[in-house]
């Protein structure tokens, strides 16, 4: 005798699944410009509508951060188009949630010197070359 599927519903599923999602957003996420400068990373909460052809409909922010990435998160999701699902003939909405994570990228560091070399008019070494001091300031800004 074989048991039956204790699910009564097929939900429509993304393809390729959570590790094929991660990549999605990945490629596609553009980090605001305003999060960037206020340095804002988190995660934003959203729900949607997933229709049994797959399609991304009525979005809604459920958590925010704010500073663009809130609209960024609804613009990657509304991109996305999940597989197809039959449930016994009839097409049925589901609505999900979804995480969408802003992480800042790394910052390279950039090393900004001066140098300034001083040398006296008049003086002389033993060599005959003329005495000089040489300054070197690191501007390097530290976050």
């Amino acid at each position: 005798m074989q048991k039956k599927s204790a699910t009564f519903l097929k939900l429509p599923e993304y393809p390729g699944g959570k590790e094929q999602f991660r990549e999605f957003v990945k490629e596609h996420l553009k980090y605001p410009e305003e999060a960037l400068e206020k340095k804002v990373e988190g995660t934003v909460f959203l729900s949607a509508d997933v229709s049994g052809k797959g399609q991304v409909s009525n979005i809604n922010v459920e958590k925010g951060i704010g500073y663009g990435c809130d609209e960024e998160a609804v613009r990657i999701l509304s991109l996305m188009h999940f597989g197809g699902v039959k449930n016994r003939g009839v097409r049925v909405i589901t609505r999900k949630k979804f995480r969408i994570n802003f992480k800042l990228p790394p910052q390279k560091k950039s090393s900004r010197q001066i140098s300034y070399t001083y040398k006296e008019p008049g003086k002389q070494t033993e060599n005959k070359q003329p005495v000089s001091y040489s300054y070197t300031i690191n501007l390097n800004k530290e976050v």
